[in-house]
């Protein structure tokens, strides 16, 4: 009998990591209004185009899963007197705390490419350096230059570790670069934002695969590329919810990665918890505060799917229950200025 038992919750342990079987397909009319029947604590929406093809889709969630390589693991932080010396908030936006700061409220587009992992990483590390100088320095550090140049991070488009791209920026420093075809700084993004679903300036989203641009190791113009680099002082891993809060309050935004499931292609407002839908893979993100909405806690984070996806490019999380993996797996560091 016991064994029986054992098996029976290995059996169900195993049902849910894989997921709650969609009845439709993951992009369909049908798939939405199943989600929204359920009366959940999020509503579903268009986001991508019914006919995007899912391994369109599956490119865009870019974290490595499995075992890390030797050596990728970030120390955990230590909490300081600082990051203990004020209670904790009910609602934290680091929009609303560093409002010089704009790259905060900034959601860029990381196109056809698995570099979430560089692209939740650099977002963070550009809003630290602007909290560590109080509003001095203004850096957009460049996706371009983490993603094509950082070997041991993984494989570029093809996804890559967080927690390296860290190391990386501490190791190598990273330097400034705007989005597509803006000629900021030192290196632009490469790769053209794309429209999921609406109809706009950018090409329609579809599923080519590029390859991952080369390393240049050169500026786009007459800046000088090792001059530019920023760099960090040092990297962690941040361990529990009111840890990561205290993290983000003390200096600033922080990297999350997480496990996505089909239901949250459909992502529209409320707060996303998994409902239905297979595993489709690992996404990184940037974590910008906190909150409470209708009785449930939650993250208040940035995607890299450009501002048609969910609420303008944002999303809400559950907090609190480790959703989909989302407080597993926290990172930040401290700027070198």
């Amino acid at each position: 009998m016991m064994k029986l038992t054992v098996l029976l919750l290995a059996a169900l342990v195993g049902l849910a990591a894989a997921g709650v079987p969609m009845p439709h397909h993951p992009l369909s009319d049908a798939a939405i209004n199943h989600i929204n029947s359920q009366k959940s604590t999020w509503t579903a929406g268009r986001n991508f185009a019914p006919d995007i093809s899912m391994k369109y889709i599956r490119r865009l969630l870019g974290v490595r899963r499995g075992p890390k390589p030797k050596g990728l693991e970030l120390p955990k932080l230590q909490l300081s007197e600082e990051h203990l010396g004020d209670s904790i908030p009910k609602e934290f936006d680091a929009r609303t705390k560093w409002p010089n700061c704009p790259t905060i409220s900034e959601v860029r587009d990381q196109g056809s490419c698995g570099s979430c992992w560089a692209f939740g990483a650099v977002e963070a590390m550009s809003d630290r350096i602007c909290v560590a100088s109080k509003g001095r320095v203004k850096a957009h550090l460049s996706a371009q230059d983490l993603l094509t140049c950082c070997y041991s991070c993984g494989d570029g488009c093809d996804g890559g570790w967080p927690s390296e791209a860290w190391q990386y920026w501490v190791r190598y420093g990273i330097v400034t670069g705007g989005n597509y075809n803006t000629s900021e700084g030192c290196l632009d993004y490469s790769i053209e934002p794309c429209e999921h679903h609406t109809t706009g300036d950018r090409q329609a989203c579809g599923g080519e695969d590029g390859g991952t641009p080369r390393c240049a190791r050169k500026c786009q113009n007459s800046m000088n590329y090792r001059r530019d680099r920023h760099y960090g002082k040092k990297a962690y891993q941040i361990e529990g919810v009111e840890a990561i809060q205290r993290e983000i309050m003390t200096n600033g935004p922080v990297e999350f990665d997480f496990d996505v499931y089909s239901d949250f292609l459909s992502y529209k407002s409320g707060v996303y918890q998994y409902l239905t839908g297979e595993y489709e893979g690992g996404h990184a993100v940037k974590a910008i505060g906190w909150g409470e909405e209708n009785g449930t806690a939650y993250w208040l984070i940035a995607n890299s799917w450009n501002d048609d996806w969910g609420e303008e490019g944002f999303f809400k999380i559950r907090r609190g229950t480790n959703e989909c993996g989302i407080e597993s797996d926290a990172v930040g560091g401290i700027p070198k200025l």
